[in-house]
């Protein structure tokens, strides 16, 4: 099986962890054997995989173990960018022993290099030392407060063919259309945002073949479907499946006020947050977050569990997955209170 083209869905993974904050291999086995079985393919250790907060040795093991699993059976980008770029090659360098079929590599993160930097000393340099592996750029400012311009992933495509795909999380619909129009047909782009996928899908003008989804943690069988309905051009499956599927994707950040001390405080909720919250609620191998991401507060558990409450009540066979493959009872999870504590 080789990778030919980047396209439907693949999941953005989080890492399992026991309440010490140590690694759950066990969950981590159990949740690749899910996505797996939904027809999704992998991408562990990416950011919503936590991979800032994982030491290598721990990076390392969740690929492996990804990899035990799912190789043969799906595809697997491995996250390994970082902003050091010696740390990526490194990361690089056993992705590719391991087996992985590509990497992600997210823009450096606080260090701010330029666009002519990322191409040259960090995008560049590693598809560079690895031509026989794919090697994505992972665009969002919106984190890393720094991004690759169209022009200079347009220069790194034309000299280095194993980078054929970006994951675009900039929300820029026209910086998307942008790139197909510099990069060609030959080059694939991936919604990084999952409420924005049908929308870059659909848009000849961007024509996105698919996503790294977060949310497909608890629903890759239908967000896999959706996908294909839209490369199959069936819109209006494809519309439903994305109505139905529109109160998760709300979700990946989730907006709170709350109070302190007489205080009134803004809060955001940011991705791994909310999705490990959902799935710790509904039985899933999720755990903790790693400091300092902590624990939702009352208000914003509240939004994730609305969320998922209204998808079960109006499709609820878009959740029964879970169901079948966890051996949980939903309708159980998702009205007591002790599971969301």
């Amino acid at each position: 099986m080789k990778l030919q083209k980047f396209e439907g869905c693949w999941t953005a993974m989080v890492t399992p962890l026991i309440e010490s904050g140590e690694l759950d291999l066990k969950g981590l086995r159990k949740n690749t054997g899910f996505q797996i079985s939904q027809g999704a393919k992998l991408v562990p250790t990416g950011t919503t995989g936590e991979s800032p907060t994982l030491d290598w040795k721990e990076h390392d093991t969740v690929i492996e173990e990804v990899l035990k699993l799912a190789k043969g059976e799906t595809f697997i980008m491995a996250g390994t960018g970082s902003n050091s770029t010696r740390e990526a090659l490194r990361a690089t360098k056993h992705a590719q022993e391991v087996g992985a079929d590509a990497v992600l590599l997210v823009d450096c993160y606080y260090n701010g290099p330029s666009s002519f930097e990322l191409r040259t000393q960090y995008h560049g340099v590693i598809a560079k030392e690895f031509p026989d592996l794919f090697v994505t750029p992972y665009i969002i400012p919106g984190r890393t407060g720094t991004q690759m311009e169209v022009e200079d992933l347009a220069i790194l495509h034309r000299q280095l063919k194993n980078v054929r795909a970006v994951k675009e999380a900039t929300g820029d619909l026209e910086r998307m259309a942008k790139t197909r129009v510099l990069l060609g047909n030959d080059f694939d782009i991936l919604s990084g945002d999952d409420d924005m996928t049908l929308e870059m899908m659909r848009r000849h003008d961007i024509s996105a073949s698919g996503v790294v989804s977060v949310i497909s943690n608890v629903v890759p069988g239908a967000i896999a479907e959706m996908t294909r309905a839209i490369l199959a051009g069936e819109e209006d499956k494809a519309t439903k499946l994305k109505e139905a599927l529109d109160p998760l994707f709300k979700i990946v950040t989730v907006k709170t006020v709350e109070e302190y001390e007489g205080f009134t405080v803004p809060c955001k909720w940011r991705n791994p947050l909310p999705i490990k919250t959902l799935m710790n609620g509904l039985g899933l191998p999720s755990g903790p977050c790693r400091a300092p991401l902590g624990k939702m507060t009352p208000k914003g558990v509240d939004v994730v569990r609305r969320a998922v409450r209204t998808v079960y009540e109006r499709k609820k066979d878009i959740l029964m997955p879970i169901q079948d493959y966890y051996k949980v009872n939903l309708r159980e999870r998702i009205d007591n209170d002790e599971y969301w504590k």
